[in-house]
């Protein structure tokens, strides 16, 4: 049975190791969006900037793939304008920063004081969740989560 030239791509992109180089076509298949959209992000993203051989063709290292993966989560999903994205890029100190997901972080609110917890104030472990809440309000207030 003959495989289609997209299945062949396809199966050639995920044969190919985690450390190599993808072109645009295996990015755009791999991150699902067409391949004109990785062209524009690249225009308004200056860390996407994917290595550039002969005759343009573009060649994307493993940490350019999840930085887009991530562009994509933070435009897609999580709601972000362009101009928000870029000023998450430009606030970060690496590329690394933006690995982090806000969901990853744990909130304040989801902490439960334990009833059973012996030795524990219980009065002076709320009045620091209070004050933690406080804290978390003024963060997320001044935009920089």
């Amino acid at each position: 049975m003959a495989m289609s030239g997209k299945e062949l791509t396809k199966n050639l992109s995920t044969n190919k190791s985690s450390e190599a180089f993808r072109t645009i076509r295996e990015v755009a298949e791999i991150i699902d969006v067409p391949q004109h959209v990785l062209r524009f992000w690249e225009s308004k993203f200056r860390q996407v900037n994917p290595l550039k051989r002969g005759g343009g063709r573009r060649y994307y290292r493993p940490d350019d793939v999840i930085l887009i993966k991530r562009i994509k989560k933070l435009l897609y999903d999580d709601g972000y304008t362009i101009k928000g994205v870029q000023k998450l890029l430009n606030e970060s100190k690496n590329k690394n920063d933006l690995l982090v997901e806000k969901s990853s972080i744990k909130t304040v609110s989801d902490t439960k004081i334990s009833n059973t917890e012996s030795g524990v104030d219980k009065e002076k472990l709320k009045e620091v969740l209070q004050e933690l809440q406080e804290l978390k309000r003024l963060i997320l207030d001044s935009g920089k989560i």
